[in-house]
């Protein structure tokens, strides 16, 4: 089995035969993938050597220390944290050789088409129809809110395939090539006055069936494993003591004594501390998932996010007094991450409200979190057992 001390003498080989300082960026990340040690519990081949998910901290650190390039991950989020692990879970061996080494080195860009504007929270109601026809797939809908899709070459897709059937049951993975004939990209222009999200209009896009994931009509099964994956890499990211936004707003506290007041510093000392907790029970939850796959409980570390980043960031906006109201650059940009610590307050402000909406609601995170989590009963559900196709809409 191999230990943090095999880790160690591979990445130091790695090192060697790949130098960083004298080694192009993309060659160095491609070796690092064929070396086992882009993720080092996935198995041999895949960019992993089958090790504990635990030791991955050990490769980490040191090529951090070597001064080695990453990867982006925040350019490249949804394919690391919501395609990669659906791929590996359900794709067949090709398409995990093919789709998984170019997403972990950046080289292909992966964005998310799930939500619709008529089902969003209520996902299952979804109506981008798949119809098969001889080896391929005919895909025609509309989906929306989709982040990087201005920058994807590939997306996690999922499609009504049997209208006949409950509305759980009659859907289908696939993976979709965003160059293809028919998939338009178009702009939303948020709050913030970037436009970081699309919608995206699919027409007659063909599909081949060599591209689904998992069985027909077992796409709801599949999407919740990205699902789950989504809501950990959103709730759950690893950061430092006072990363993220409490770092800001502590930070402009410890420079700006002109600007604090008693009532302000009780409520930073109360954000502080539940930001902490959230930042250990993220710990906790990246140790769980050594042990397998994400449960429910990364809908409560999601929820707590957005709730947080809110409360932090309308905090400090108010502390900033007139200042906070200013606001950097109403620019229309098209970005390939969100910035929440690189940008000023009135950003932060804004950018947060999304927080609570995307990568599940937080009303219906609630609802994951008392029915699979505490147990509670579940509310009533009258289109259960309801073919799709007679849903009032």
């Amino acid at each position: 089995m191999t230990d943090a001390a095999e880790l160690r003498r591979r990445t130091k080989e790695l090192l060697a035969a790949h130098p960083p300082a004298t080694t192009e960026r993309l060659d160095f990340l491609r070796a690092r993938f064929d070396a086992g040690l882009a993720w080092v519990h996935y198995p041999e081949g895949l960019g992993g050597l089958a090790a504990p998910r635990s030791l991955q901290a050990v490769v980490d650190a040191e090529l951090t220390a070597a001064g080695a390039p990453d990867n982006d991950p925040r350019r490249i989020g949804i394919g690391l944290g919501m395609a990669a692990p659906t791929i590996l879970q359900y794709g067949t061996e090709e398409q995990k050789r093919r789709l998984l080494r170019p997403l972990w080195t950046g080289e292909e860009v992966w964005c998310q088409l799930f939500s619709e504007p008529g089902a969003g929270s209520d996902l299952a109601a979804l109506g981008t129809r798949a119809v098969r026809e001889g080896e391929d797939w005919v895909v025609n809908g509309q989906k929306v809110w989709t982040s990087s899709a201005h920058l994807a070459r590939w997306a996690i897709l999922i499609a009504r395939t049997d209208p006949d059937v409950p509305k759980h049951r009659g859907i289908t993975y696939f993976v979709c090539d965003m160059t293809d004939p028919g998939v338009e990209v178009r702009p939303l222009r948020q709050i913030t006055g970037e436009a970081e999200f699309n919608e995206v209009f699919l027409s007659d896009v063909r599909i081949p069936d060599s591209r689904r994931l998992g069985e027909t009509g077992d796409g709801w099964r599949v999407a919740q494993t990205t699902l789950n994956n989504e809501r950990v890499a959103i709730g759950g990211t690893a950061i430092p003591r006072e990363g993220g936004m409490i770092g800001k707003i502590a930070a402009t506290w410890r420079e700006r004594p002109e600007l604090r007041t008693h009532d302000l510093h009780q409520r930073l000392l109360g954000l502080w501390v539940e930001a902490e907790v959230a930042r250990l029970t993220g710990v906790r939850l990246r140790q769980q998932l050594v042990a397998g796959q994400p449960g429910p409980e990364g809908a409560g570390m999601k929820l707590n996010f957005a709730r947080l980043n809110q409360e932090i960031s309308g905090l400090e906006v108010e502390l900033l007094a007139e200042e906070g109201l200013l606001y950097d650059d109403w620019t229309m940009r098209r970005p390939e991450h969100v910035d929440f610590t690189g940008r000023d307050a009135g950003y932060r402000y804004l950018r947060s409200k999304g927080n609570s909406i995307e990568g599940g609601t937080s009303e219906v995170l609630l609802n994951i979190v008392a029915e699979r989590v505490l147990g509670l009963p579940a509310e009533p559900r009258t289109d259960k057992d309801v073919a799709w196709k007679d849903l009032a809409r």
